[in-house]
């Protein structure tokens, strides 16, 4: 019960705009809960949306490895590799995205703070 009492408070936070928050809350349970694909989720799109793209990639990585007919995770990965300027990279995710019913993302709204510098 506290693992889900966190993920919502997670969500909260994510909801607010306060990626990097809602990433650090989301850390342990990912660590506790490896399996957990919404926590998994979550936690890639807060660590896209606060500029850890690093994170960002592994995590899409591995949803797409726990879960390998999710054409969103794909085209997640495949935007936070043209965010590290990879697009050659990107170009197969995102034609896979595509080959599975995905649709492409639109603008995506990066919060960056001296915070997530850090």
């Amino acid at each position: 019960m506290a693992t889900y009492t966190e993920y919502q408070r997670a969500s909260m936070f994510f909801d607010a705009k306060d990626y990097a928050e809602a990433a650090r809350i989301l850390a342990p349970i990912v660590d506790k809960e490896p399996g957990n694909r919404a926590a998994v989720e979550l936690i890639g799109r807060a660590y896209f949306h606060s500029a850890q793209l690093g994170r960002a990639e592994r995590t899409f990585h591995r949803l797409i490895e726990m879960d390998p007919a999710n054409a969103w995770a794909y085209e997640a990965l495949a935007r936070t590799l043209e965010r590290r300027n990879r697009a050659e990279e990107a170009a197969p995710y995102r034609k896979l995205a595509l080959a599975m019913g995905g649709e492409t993302a639109g603008e995506i709204e990066v919060s960056v703070t001296p915070v997530n510098l850090v």
